[in-house]
């Protein structure tokens, strides 16, 4: 894309970065009261959330640009349309944007697949100036990760995990026909927390089966479950009001988190310890101001992965 300003190269790529740049901060403003649609999607986070089973090297293709909306490792120095947000990145940017502007080959970039979109493993610069540039397609070497889940360009993290979420649920019902057998809805705010719930069930189950000549049923052993564990801890949540502590989370979350914090004091404290004071010690401990400890402490985890496992900056 030769100027029309009549510049050498170096002015030329000089020109081309502060104008990305520019277009990176006007969309910051734009997009300022939903900044989340500004910004990148981490792969690793994409990643944690749909837990692909496999992955299949598709080898060389050409991709559509507008369909790249994540990086492995550079996901902070890029908005989501590929515009640089950091003056530290000038220097390799333009050295890109001058092969492309004396039309030397560069490197094909090489990218994940997922959900239909795609994340650079390595290439984000490539991507950057192509994009500013126009370009539609780029070559790149590919790598599918499986997953039902699909991905559309526009979205956030968040939607993606409500996606998930719903899909999730969706499974869940009829793997086990829990509407049908309990009437009841049950919700979470977080992905993987039905197949929690299906490994209660079968805990349950297995507890059930102890002395029985006959193995009993899933629906049977969910049934009871349902009536004899899950309800009697939801009553006693409601009871003492422990939801508004934790605002923006649903009973099915506050179930899970109460039960691993009740295994946990069992263990400190003897089986015979009672499941009421394990709800109320999980409120004084994580509710109100002390929720945000809590919070941080749940993805502390999962952060330290996405540091650990995220790559080299790579270019």
């Amino acid at each position: 894309m030769k100027s029309s300003y009549n510049l050498d190269d170096y002015a030329q790529a000089e020109h081309d970065f502060n104008r990305a740049r520019n277009k990176a901060m006007l969309s910051k403003i734009s997009n300022f009261m939903e900044a989340t649609r500004d910004n990148l999607l981490s792969f690793n986070t994409v990643k944690e959330i749909l837990k692909p089973r496999s992955e299949i090297y598709r080898g060389m293709q050409e991709v559509p640009i507008k369909k790249i909306i994540g990086s492995e490792g550079r996901y902070r120095d890029f908005n989501r349309y590929f515009f640089p947000r950091s003056e530290f990145m000038r220097s390799r940017w333009e050295s890109i944007d001058r092969a492309r502007l004396r039309d030397v080959s560069l490197p094909a970039i090489r990218l994940y697949e997922l959900g239909g979109v795609y994340f650079v493993r390595d290439g984000n610069h490539r991507v950057s100036v192509a994009r500013y540039q126009g370009a539609e397609e780029i070559d790149a070497e590919v790598i599918s990760l499986s997953t039902e889940i699909e991905i559309t360009p526009s979205m956030t993290t968040e939607e993606l995990s409500a996606s998930v979420i719903a899909y999730e649920k969706k499974m869940f019902y009829e793997k086990t026909s829990f509407a049908e057998l309990t009437g009841y809805e049950l919700n979470f705010t977080q992905p993987g927390r039905y197949d929690e719930i299906y490994n209660h069930i079968q805990v349950h189950k297995y507890f059930l089966n102890q002395n029985q000549e006959e193995e009993i049923p899933f629906e049977e052993a969910l049934i009871s479950w349902f009536h004899f564990v899950y309800i009697p801890i939801i009553e006693i949540i409601k009871e003492e009001n422990i939801s508004a502590n934790f605002p923006g989370r649903s009973l099915g979350d506050l179930y899970v988190w109460i039960i691993q914090h009740w295994y946990y004091l069992k263990k400190d404290h003897g089986m015979e310890y009672p499941v009421k004071e394990a709800v109320e010690d999980f409120s004084n401990r994580y509710g109100n101001t002390k929720s945000r400890f809590f919070w941080f402490f749940e993805n502390f985890f999962s952060k330290l992965s996405e540091l650990l496992f995220s790559g080299k900056n790579n270019d």
